[in-house]
C-alpha cells in the first residue's frame, strides 16, 4: 500500500468537517493514509479527526464588507494557496478532495496548479459559492443530494454519492423506530448553532398550549442556546412538561434515533442523518441560509413523504400546536414517514465517496 496520502480539505465547521471525518474513517479502515488541510477553526476539534497530520493554511471569505475587506480576503486566499501548494509538494498526495467553504479554495487551487487529481464534495442541494468557483477546475464533483444544481457543462462530472455520515450515525441507524406501547411521545427539538433561537421562541409556547393529557405524554429533548435556557425552562415548568434541555448534545444521532418525531432546521448534515437513521420530521429552513440551500435540502425529505417543511414565517405557536395534536394521534402515519425517510438515506455514502476519490487518484498526475 502506498504511503502517499489522500488529502482532505475542509473548513473548521461541523457541516464541512463531519462528512470529511466520515470519509477519513473509511479510507483509514482501507489502509489509506489521510491528512487534513484546514483553517485554524479546526483546532477546536482537537484529536477527534482521524488523520495522521493536520495542516493549517490561511483562508477568508471575500464576500460582503468594504472593498478593502474583500481585497484583504482575496489576499489571504492567495497566501493560503501558496501555503497549501508548499504542503502538497512535500506530501505528494494521491489526490485532494474538498468539502466546500472558502477554506477549501487554497488547497484545491494549489492541487490544480500542481496537476494533482481533485474532487469536490457538496453536501447541500444548492452548490456553495466556493464550490461553484472550484467546480470547473476539478476532475469530479460528488453530490450529497441528487438534486444538486450544477452548471450544464459540468453535469458529466457529477457523481451522486450522498453525504457521508460518521460512525455514531450509522450505529444510531441500527435502532428500530420506537414503539408507542408506554403511551409516551418522544419529541426532539434541535436548531443548530445558527437556528436554535426560533425553536426557543416557538416550540415552548406551542407545547404549553397542548391539552393537558398530551402534555403529560411528552418526553421532550430540546437543544437551546445557553442564554435562552432560563425562559424556556420556565415555560415548560409552568406547563408541567418533562424536558431535558442543553445547548449541545454530543450524542445527537442517538437522540434522533430515540425520538418519535424531530423538529429541526434543515442543514445538509441534519437532513442526511434524519434519512439514514429514518425519523419523521418537521423542518424549518433557515431563511438566511446561503442561496436557499436549506429549503432545497428539506425538499428531499418532503418529496419522499418523510417530512413537513414549514417556512419560518408560518412556523407559529398556533400552527405547531395544531400539528402536534394531529401527529401525536397518528402513530401509524409517523411510522410510515420513518420508513420513507430511511428509503432516501445513504448509509454507504462514505464508501461511495471513497471509491470515487480512489478511482480519481488512480489516474496519473499531470
Amino acid at each position: 500500500m502506498s504511503d502517499q496520502p489522500i488529502v482532505l480539505a475542509a473548513g473548521g465547521t461541523g457541516g464541512h468537517l463531519f462528512p470529511a471525518e466520515a470519509l477519513a474513517h473509511v479510507l483509514t479502515a482501507r489502509g489509506v493514509p489521510v491528512e487534513l488541510v484546514t483553517d485554524e477553526r479546526a483546532i477546536a476539534f482537537g484529536d477527534s479527526f482521524p488523520a495522521r497530520a493536520m495542516h493549517i493554511v490561511a483562508s477568508a471569505t471575500p464576500r460582503g464588507g468594504s472593498f478593502i475587506a474583500r481585497a484583504q480576503a482575496v489576499a489571504s486566499l492567495a497566501y493560503g494557496t501558496a501555503q497549501a501548494a508548499k504542503v502538497l509538494r512535500h506530501l505528494k498526495p494521491r489526490a485532494v478532495i474538498g468539502f466546500g467553504g472558502y477554506p477549501t479554495v487554497p488547497p484545491l487551487l494549489g492541487a490544480a496548479f500542481l496537476g494533482l487529481p481533485t474532487v469536490i464534495h457538496d453536501a447541500n442541494a444548492i452548490m456553495g459559492k466556493a464550490n461553484r468557483f472550484l467546480a470547473p477546475r476539478v476532475d469530479k464533483i460528488a453530490a450529497g443530494f441528487p438534486n444538486l444544481n450544477v452548471p450544464a457543462p459540468l453535469q458529466n462530472n457529477v457523481f451522486v454519492t450522498g453525504n457521508p455520515v460518521r460512525p455514531n450515525v450509522l450505529e444510531a441507524a441500527t435502532m428500530a423506530y420506537p414503539g408507542f406501547e408506554d403511551g409516551a411521545f418522544r419529541l426532539l427539538v434541535t436548531g443548530g448553532s445558527q437556528g436554535a433561537r426560533v425553536m426557543a421562541d416557538i416550540v415552548p409556547e406551542a407545547i404549553a398550549a397542548l391539552p393537558a393529557e398530551l402534555r403529560s405524554r411528552l418526553r421532550l429533548v430540546q437543544q437551546t442556546r445557553e442564554e435562552d435556557i432560563p425562559r424556556v425552562e420556565a415555560i415548560y415548568k409552568s406547563a408541567g412538561v418533562a424536558v431535558e434541555i442543553a445547548p449541545f448534545f454530543k450524542n445527537l444521532p442517538q437522540r434522533i434515533a430515540q425520538a418519535h418525531f424531530v423538529i429541526s432546521r434543515s442543514g445538509a448534515s441534519t437532513v442526511s442523518e434524519l434519512a439514514v437513521i429514518g425519523r419523521p420530521s418537521l423542518l424549518v429552513p433557515l431563511p438566511q441560509s446561503l442561496d436557499g440551500d436549506q429549503a432545497a435540502n428539506a425538499a428531499v425529505l418532503k418529496d419522499a413523504g418523510a417530512a413537513d417543511v414549514v417556512p419560518q414565517k408560518a412556523f407559529t405557536p398556533a400552527f405547531l400546536t395544531a400539528r402536534l395534536v394531529e401527529l401525536i394521534g397518528a402513530p401509524h402515519e409517523l411510522a410510515g414517514r420513518a420508513e420513507a425517510a430511511k428509503r432516501v438515506g445513504a448509509p454507504d455514502a462514505a464508501g461511495r465517496l471513497a471509491d470515487l476519490i480512489l478511482s480519481v487518484a488512480a489516474r496519473p498526475a499531470a
